[in-house]
């Protein structure tokens, strides 16, 4: 399973659990340089400053008890990232073959594994700060955004990319993020594929692997 650095993590948390794109977009790799426009798209930069700033006000709230930020956490996790796709994305070419039923069970494990993986980290929040760098425009409605976490006790900024997409409603959305070098989404699929792969598609032994990974980041809290 993916780990990434939790001060990084903890200020992509909203916008990512590995947020992702429709397996209807083909999203892999998003494309190189050379294949995006250089313009920068303000209405993106914004978008993801502030949502980092939503996930900085309840990280530095110490207010607020720890169950209060995790369900903070799950109402920003439902308003940035289209959850439902999230799903259907991280399984890649399998989820077109496994059933509805499969499919439902599968999607309460894959949140509640999300869940126990960024509210194990919420207590990692050090002062960090996102500073928006820029944006390369890969066609209208799909950007990627640059920032960068300073701060706390991070010693050298870390660049963290945000994919982020316009929906039909006009409302932007992240679809990927990049943490030091990795892409969470694509990650995420590879890994998940690469399971089912060596479990013939059996959906049931994903499902089986996600729980004990719960079980694994809520000993760790």
């Amino acid at each position: 399973m993916i780990r990434v650095t939790p001060s990084a993590l903890a200020l992509a948390l909203a916008a990512a659990l590995v947020g992702l794109a429709p397996a209807s977009l083909a999203l892999a790799q998003p494309a190189s340089a050379q294949n995006m426009r250089i313009e920068r798209d303000s209405a993106a930069e914004a978008f993801v400053l502030s949502e980092a700033n939503k996930v900085l006000a309840v990280l530095g709230d110490r207010s607020l008890s720890l169950d209060a930020k995790k369900k903070t956490f799950r109402a920003l996790v439902d308003e940035v990232a289209d959850v439902p796709k999230i799903t259907s994305y991280v399984l890649g070419k399998y989820r077109r073959s496994i059933s509805d039923a499969d499919f439902r069970e599968f999607s309460v494990a894959f949140r509640e594994y999300a869940n126990s993986v960024y509210e194990s980290r919420l207590n990692d929040y050090k002062g960090e700060i996102l500073k928006v760098t820029g944006s390369t425009i890969r066609k209208p409605g799909d950007v990627i955004v640059t920032t960068e976490v300073v701060g706390g006790k991070t010693r050298e900024p870390i660049k963290v990319l945000w994919r982020v997409l316009k929906g039909d409603d006009a409302r932007w959305r992240a679809v990927d993020v990049q943490v030091e070098g990795v892409w969470l989404a694509v990650t995420q699929q590879q890994d998940f594929v690469s399971t089912l792969d060596n479990a013939h598609g059996d959906i049931h032994v994903l499902i089986a692997q996600l729980k004990g990974e719960k079980k694994s980041a809520a000993r760790s809290r």
